[in-house]
């Protein structure tokens, strides 16, 4: 069975990437378990930064490597907190530190308007100059309070059109059939078949 190591230290973003790779026959490994730290995320794209990931995890375990770097991109406010949804309240921040900032900075706004995007990479090796990259984008708007209690990051407060439901509210499967990961990861194992003959 092929090994791949997923590019993050985060335990719900794991268990997600993993959950949507079931079907794959390939070894999913997280880079927790050669203890590596995380890397840099420099840029100012999520392409860049998914891509930074990658290649560190690829260089430390010298295999192939898949990242994601996602976050959640409000109209009103410029597509802020974007690339720093993780660290959007003061250090050290949180889920709930950021989903507070975050409805405090759209008190009163009537455009709540708002997307969830992903950028999704695969390297079969830490210089690899053809990495494929896939995008999911997740639309839908900003809730004035939180609802549910699944999921993670601003879940609670990403309202989905097509259910009308938060992302804390969706089950697991269902999350993972219409999320920007979900649709990024999808979108990236039709082109990983073609690499691994599935």
């Amino acid at each position: 069975m092929n090994k791949i190591v997923i590019a993050t230290n985060n335990i719900k973003k794991l268990n997600e990437i993993q959950m949507l790779l079931g079907d794959f026959n390939i070894q999913a490994i997280p880079q927790s378990d050669f203890n590596i730290g995380s890397s840099e995320e420099p840029f100012n794209t999520f392409i860049e930064n998914a891509l930074i990931k990658a290649r560190y995890a690829s260089e430390k375990t010298n295999l192939p490597a898949i990242a994601d770097d996602s976050g959640l991109c409000v109209d009103i406010l410029g597509g802020a907190p974007g690339i720093h949804s993780a660290r959007f309240s003061d250090e050290p921040s949180s889920d709930e530190k950021n989903n507070l900032k975050l409805l405090k900075l759209l008190d009163n706004k009537n455009n709540r308007r708002a997307h969830y995007y992903c950028a999704m990479v695969f390297i079969r090796s830490p210089g690899d100059p053809q990495p494929i990259i896939a995008e999911g984008i997740w639309q839908g708007e900003i809730l004035k309070s939180p609802r549910g209690n699944n999921g993670f990051g601003y879940d609670p407060l990403f309202l989905d059109y097509k259910t009308d439901m938060s992302a804390a509210e969706l089950s697991a499967e269902l999350k993972n059939k219409i999320s920007h990961r979900g649709h990024a990861l999808q979108k990236l194992k039709q082109k990983l078949r073609i690499i691994y003959d599935q």
